[in-house]
């Protein structure tokens, strides 16, 4: 991580873990809807990991994600 990432990993997100669920990420990000973060992961937009059925997904994947729009 650089230093702006630590800046934003270390104040936005600081209630939630460092690893989410899609159900974590949805209370996040409070305006997109189920399908939108299933497509976004598909996609590749926002960097997860797949285990059976759930996505695992790191806040940084995501501080990552929203510094890029």
């Amino acid at each position: 991580m650089n230093n702006v990432d630590t800046e934003y990993y270390n104040t936005l997100f600081k209630e939630y873990p460092d690893v989410v669920k899609v159900e974590q990420l949805k209370q996040m990000l409070p305006k997109t809807g189920k399908n939108k973060i299933y497509k976004l992961l598909k996609d590749k937009k926002i960097h997860s990991k797949k285990i059976g059925r759930d996505y695992y997904i790191t806040k940084i994947s995501i501080i990552n994600y929203l510094m890029k729009k």
